[in-house]
């Protein structure tokens, strides 16, 4: 598929795809074409045999620097009602069943932010700035700023963010657990193509399995998190992926999985 606003390279010998966005002249900023390109290109991916992780990277010098303002304020409300939203974009992402990881370099604010904690991972360069700054203009998180944040950080942690509306660095970042890991500038699209690499090569059964556990978890009492988990368990041991991985430990050799 051609797409406008982001680019897509799959990797196959990594069994890797990155996605990059693609609206420099705008600092990647977000408009409905940008959201819905990279919700099919997700799509896309997720029925892709050959991917087994996703990368999502703006490039060298800027993730996302938020939603585009001019192209909201033309919007009426219904429009931005019945058009792809980023939180809908978002909600794609977190039910993706293969992992994705941010790839974040310059500013990834607003909608940037939370385009990045949609991801299951966030590797950044040691000069990124992360943030949400909806406060300034009158206006709040649309796209999970709010409940992802809070679920990352704690409550104490987002209301300062979100209250303040002021950016945070990458060290800065890292301490309060909002990304995994800070490398050198140069470095931070190769480190997320290595950790997506090193996740790829396992079942994609057992990643699914595990991100949609993961993902629900948070939101149960303990007993039915457990029983959610023992479930999709059980769900695993059913696979032929289960099999194939269990028999290859016991020859010492490498696992030949097939998704199925």
């Amino acid at each position: 598929m051609a797409y406008s606003t982001i680019l897509v390279e799959k990797l196959v010998e990594d069994r890797v795809a990155v996605i990059t966005l693609n609206r420099p002249e705008v600092r990647n900023a977000i408009d409905f074409t940008l959201r819905q390109e990279l919700y099919q290109a997700v799509d896309d991916m997720e029925k892709d045999a050959d991917i087994g992780a996703i990368v999502l990277t703006g490039g060298p010098k800027m993730f996302a620097a938020g939603s585009d303002i001019a192209a909201l304020l033309k919007n009426t409300a219904h429009e931005q009602f019945n058009r792809v939203s980023l939180w809908e974009l978002i909600f794609r992402m977190e039910k993706c069943r293969k992992p994705i990881i941010a790839a974040v370099a310059g500013y990834a604010l607003g909608g940037g932010c939370e385009l990045a904690m949609a991801c299951d991972l966030r590797v950044a360069a040691e000069s990124a700035k992360f943030g949400q700054p909806e406060i300034n203009i009158g206006i709040i998180p649309g796209g999970g700023g709010l409940s992802r944040l809070t679920r990352l950080v704690g409550i104490s942690k987002a209301k300062e963010l979100v209250f303040t509306g002021k950016p945070i660095t990458a060290a800065e970042a890292q301490a309060i657990g909002l990304i995994n890991k800070v490398v050198p500038d140069e470095e931070v699209l190769n480190e997320a193509i290595k950790m997506a690499r090193s996740i790829a090569r396992h079942s994609p059964v057992a990643l699914g399995l595990a991100k949609y556990v993961l993902n629900n978890a948070a939101n149960m009492d303990i007993h039915s998190a457990e029983s959610l988990e023992n479930a999709c368990f059980s769900l695993a041991f059913a696979s032929e992926d289960q099999k194939e991985g269990m028999t290859a430990f016991l020859e010492k050799r490498k696992p030949v999985y097939k998704g199925k």
